[in-house]
């Protein structure tokens, strides 16, 4: 009798014990804003909790004294973030590794590294999360960093220079490299060169200890398009180029380290004589494609639906951005909510996204922050 009371008991707790440790996760999303500071040291990166229900957003946290942390990158398991510092100054800029405190909600420096050329633009991480590829806008170069266990980077262990030039002189006198993405598999890096009208394919070697990039194979783009950001498809299928001179989205079949151009579709809703087409993303589950127009005439977000047998796009509409100059955005980790960042009016625009339409219904709500560049988000589970 009373054996059968000390295992009751026993039960008891170990229910108990099952029900506290399941009331001790907190899942939360964050959102990392990366913004340019005048080219002097000021508040570059702000940290906010992101609620997945209502698209509320609340502040955390501010890196402050830093320069012109324009574009971000969260490592694959969000534990470090990574930022390029000092872009667009007439000397070398950097990148700093940074340790996400997902509890606080708040970001602390690692270490910092030379750039290895002028205005690094845009910065993207190999499936592994060992290394780190850094494209130089104004030299027209490319860096690569080996990402250590802590998050902290290597100097470069590699620096491409290019010697190009395509059509349109004033934007294309030169080599201008904007992005990079590492291909499906891992195995070859692909960069996208506005300067030249080419995307510069490259064989991807984690076993090289100095030329981790070989054999460089070019695709021509049309000239005087200047392709500037590029997506893959979640299938590992396709492609998608943001072409910001001509304003238009290029859609490839990718096999085997191969870009097999399928059709080029116009991102803006009006002709203009200027473009500037700027970011491209794919919803997570495959099927809308979004990109951004930076004005001059029309800023706004443009919606296709992708045809997942072919790759081919359909436009749905374009939507307004409510602000001007939309440099990038984000799809959050739901797939619920779409956020523009507007440099040129200091706000954060934020969207509930249909996920069965793809459409865009902007909220009351928004984010005020200065020269909001480039945005970030991931959702956390947290043991408290």
């Amino acid at each position: 009798m009373q054996l059968n009371k000390i295992s009751k008991c026993l039960s008891l707790i170990l229910v108990l014990l099952i029900l506290v440790g399941c009331k001790s996760k907190k899942e939360t999303t964050l959102l990392f804003v990366g913004s340019f500071t005048d080219k002097k040291p000021g508040e570059g990166i702000h940290v906010y909790e992101f609620n997945t229900e209502t698209g509320e957003a609340s502040f955390k946290f501010t890196l402050d004294s830093v320069t012109n942390t324009s574009f971000l990158k969260l490592s694959k398991n969000g534990k470090y973030l990574y930022s390029v510092m000092e872009s667009q100054m007439p000397y070398h800029g950097k990148i700093g590794s940074f340790a996400v405190d997902s509890i606080n909600g708040k970001i602390d420096l690692i270490n910092i590294q030379d750039c290895g050329g002028l205005n690094p633009a845009h910065l993207e991480i190999d499936k592994t999360g060992r290394f780190l590829a850094n494209s130089n806008y104004s030299d027209g170069s490319l860096s690569m960093f080996r990402i250590n266990e802590n998050g902290s980077l290597n100097p470069h262990s590699q620096v491409i220079k290019f010697k190009d030039s395509s059509i349109i002189k004033n934007r294309q006198e030169a080599s201008h490299m904007h992005s990079s993405n590492f291909s499906p598999e891992n195995n070859f890096l692909f960069a996208h060169d506005l300067g030249a009208d080419k995307i510069r394919g490259f064989n991807f070697d984690i076993t090289a200890q100095d030329s981790i990039l070989q054999n460089e194979n070019q695709i021509i783009m049309k000239p005087g398009s200047g392709p500037r950001h590029f997506t893959f498809h979640p299938n590992g299928k396709f492609g998608y180029s943001i072409a910001e001179l001509s304003g238009k989205i290029t859609a490839f079949n990718y096999i085997d380290g191969q870009l097999e151009f399928v059709e080029d579709y116009q991102s803006y809703q009006k002709q203009q004589d200027i473009y500037r087409a700027a970011d491209i993303h794919i919803s997570p589950e495959g099927h809308f494609l979004y990109a951004s127009n930076r004005g001059p005439e029309e800023d706004s977000i443009s919606i296709f639906s992708i045809n997942l047998d072919d790759g081919r796009l359909n436009l749905i509409g374009h939507e307004p951005t409510y602000g001007n100059h939309p440099r990038n955005f984000a799809i959050d980790p739901s797939g619920k909510f779409l956020l523009v960042a507007n440099q040129f009016t200091d706000n954060i625009v934020i969207f509930r996204r249909n996920i069965k339409t793809g459409k865009l219904t902007k909220l009351s709500q928004e984010i005020i922050v200065d020269k909001p560049s480039s945005l970030q988000m991931r959702k956390y589970s947290i043991n408290l």
